[in-house]
């Protein structure tokens, strides 16, 4: 690859590397705060402040264990039902501000439970009642404004609240919510049927409001307002936007939680205490910068020009793994600490096949340049069966298709999690940065190469 097609791609790898960074960063370092993005665009606020999250192994806090009755739910609509609780439940949660939080759905024997991890929850009793009581969904109408309470509305979010009034109907009387796609448009749209009761008083609200916005409200919050365009008197109705097709369908998974209300009974309750704790995790950190340096300093006495840069590589690579985790949001536990560790190490591994058949390229007398091509190519046959069984290992750790058969355990996913970004990063950086880096720098380990057979002559 010639000089000036290195460029490009070596500066977007700088790039990534310097905004990864920025985000991989520890919010204070000594008197130095780091800023937050925090910006308007297009009169949209957009506010992000990265941190790691930490699990309830690190940080202490609240489990629960609940089961969903469902007596009295219809066989096909259960699986529906456990979802829509999940869904309400983890919107409470997030109302009540705690992002670390893990909800999880498990079913078995017969059995339907949410297994739910509240980290940093300093009132387990408030936080029992916050997850324990059923969805209220609510259908309700925007008042007509005088141009005052319109002025009121636009700067007060409780003001604009109260502009809206109780229609009587409720989630009692929608019988079923589903995202489908318009069959005219092939967009996303969500359907709404209402029972026997809802469909007179529906018919009754929309009949008298045309051109009204009819919000709907799931326990006291508005999730969608749309405007009823037409009566509509058979019960069902079709709301259409710009949503996206999951958008539709956990919208959809939203109000079937207002439609379907399970009764939940708690099952187990318990405080945890937190094993490690923010001095454990500052040494576990300091542990781990002393074997990564010790790493590289390996990589650089044994294999000179080539372990610098393998070293470069690997620092690219640790920074994008935090930045990652911060990112995606990824809740640290011991397990998942455990699982980038043994990620770095099998970074250093694809490097060090790589260097070996170099080496081997080199002793048969091919130019450096090939020698360095023919490594990469001939090392990623072994690279990539390694990192595909290792792939699919954490695959099966973190059990994306929730199998009953397979691990459900969010400790276990954590350690999965950590060990397939850290294995797909590893495979970045060592096949792509690292490649190059060496192309970029092959004339100065050139000429290394010859300065070291002159001294030895």
């Amino acid at each position: 690859m010639k000089k000036k097609s290195l460029i490009k791609p070596l500066f977007l790898i700088f790039f990534l590397t310097i905004v990864a960074a920025f985000i991989a960063l520890p919010d204070k370092i000594g008197n130095f705060n780091k800023p937050v993005v925090d910006f308007y665009f297009l009169g949209k606020h957009v506010y992000k402040n990265y941190q790691l999250r930490k699990g309830l192994d690190i940080q202490g806090g609240m489990q629960v264990t609940l089961q969903a009755e469902m007596d009295n739910i219809a066989a096909e609509d259960k699986l529906t039902a456990l979802e829509s609780a999940r869904e309400v439940i983890a919107k409470r949660v997030d109302l009540y501000g705690i992002s670390e939080a893990s909800i999880q759905t498990s079913q078995k024997d017969g059995q339907y439970r949410l297994i739910i991890e509240l980290p940093g929850v300093s009132n387990p009793k408030e936080a029992l009642d916050l997850v324990g009581s059923t969805a209220q969904l609510e259908f309700k109408l925007q008042k007509k404004l005088t141009d005052q309470q319109a002025a009121e509305a636009t700067v007060s979010a409780q003001a604009w609240l109260n502009t809206f009034t109780d229609t009587g109907l409720t989630g009692k009387q929608l019988k079923r919510s589903q995202a489908q796609l318009d069959p005219q448009t092939a967009k996303p749209i969500i359907s709404l049927e209402m029972n026997a009761e809802g469909r007179d008083l529906f018919a009754n609200v929309t009949k008298n409001n045309v051109n009204e916005v009819l919000a709907i409200f799931i326990d006291g919050v508005p999730i969608m307002t749309p405007v009823i365009s037409t009566a509509i008197l058979d019960g069902r109705a079709v709301i259409s936007g710009s949503f996206t097709i999951e958008e539709a369908k956990n919208l959809a998974i939203q109000l079937n939680a207002g439609a379907l209300p399970v009764n939940i009974k708690v099952l187990e309750q318990k405080t945890i205490g937190a094993s490690l704790g923010d001095e454990s995790i500052q040494k576990s950190v300091t542990a781990g910068l002393v074997g990564l340096s010790l790493v590289l300093l390996f990589m650089i006495i044994y294999y000179g020009g080539l372990g610098f840069i393998a070293s470069v590589s690997l620092v690219i690579y640790a920074i994008l793994t935090i930045a990652l985790y911060k990112v995606m949001g990824v809740v640290l536990t011991l397990p998942g600490i455990a699982g980038l560790i043994l990620t770095i190490g099998m970074a250093v591994d694809s490097n060090i096949l790589i260097f070996e058949r170099m080496k081997e390229e080199l002793r048969v007398g091919h130019p450096y340049a090939r020698a360095m091509e023919l490594g990469f190519g001939r090392a990623w046959d072994s690279i990539k069966d390694a990192n595909m069984a290792s792939i699919f290992t954490a695959l099966v750790l973190i059990n994306p298709l929730n199998f009953s058969f397979l691990n459900t355990s969010g400790l276990v996913k954590g350690f999965g999690l950590t060990f397939l970004l850290g294995t797909l990063l590893s495979l970045f950086t060592g096949m792509v940065v690292s490649r190059l880096l060496l192309r970029a720098f092959i004339p100065i380990l050139n000429r290394q190469k010859k300065e070291d057979q002159g001294s030895k002559s």
